[in-house]
């Protein structure tokens, strides 16, 4: 059984998609981030950045005691290895998958997750922010884009974790100002992934774990207004 400690963010819908996919066992620990749990001393525990997602593995490979990881691409990388699943076996497949994974980590989510901030969250607008991480996004999804021109199905061949990674940065395109008929490829690649049976179970089980997403002043303050003291 997988404890998945989650919120309803594109780095939390990462892993519920794999796990839908998967068939893997777990179990839902929500961790309301705009009310501020993921401050508890609990969620610390196993994840010390105090971001969702992570998770605690009841019965991992080698059989000793459970095993909690934080970080989204490394938990991913962490369930393609437990179940061999959506990561190429093979030596180049295999690292084309990692790159496109850690292209995402370092990459298009924050750089997205700024162009959120800026474009929606600031408590004032921000013009030089807004246009730079706007134009970022923008040249993200063009290399993604030129990346899928030759024909592929997904970003490393075969569906994997490369997909799962991407996939929930570009659901919210429009409040990012995205518009996917500028990256055709990009586009029928988005159509393709949001059509599979475990990508739709992943957002309706979303839907029912946050019935009401709103950022309110007070979670302003809980996400966007912490320091070196909050770890402390």
């Amino acid at each position: 059984m997988i404890d998945l400690h989650y919120w309803t963010t594109p780095n939390g819908h990462k892993i519920t998609l794999f796990l839908e996919e998967s068939g893997l066992p777990y179990h839902i620990v929500p961790v309301n981030i705009g009310k501020g749990d993921q401050f508890s001393s609990s969620f610390l525990n196993i994840a010390p950045n105090n971001r969702i997602p992570a998770i605690v593995d009841h019965s991992p490979l080698d059989g000793g005691q459970p095993i909690s990881i934080f970080e989204s691409g490394a938990i991913l990388l962490y369930l393609a290895d437990k179940t061999h699943q959506f990561i190429p076996g093979d030596l180049r497949g295999r690292n084309e998958a990692l790159q496109w994974l850690f292209w995402q980590m370092g990459g298009l989510g924050p750089m997205a997750g700024q162009n959120h901030h800026f474009v929606q969250y600031a408590p004032e607008p921000i013009p030089y922010a807004q246009e730079r991480y706007i134009k970022e996004t923008a040249r993200l999804y063009g290399v993604l884009n030129k990346h899928l021109a030759d024909g592929r199905d997904y970003i490393s061949g075969d569906y994997s974790i490369a997909d799962m990674a991407s996939y929930p940065w570009i659901v919210p395109h429009q409040r990012q100002q995205q518009d996917l008929d500028d990256f055709p490829h990009l586009s029928l690649w988005f159509a393709r992934v949001g059509a599979r049976p475990a990508t739709k179970r992943a957002y309706a089980l979303a839907d029912q774990v946050n019935t009401a997403p709103v950022v309110d002043e007070e979670t302003r303050k809980l996400l966007f207004n912490q320091d070196a003291s909050t770890v402390r």
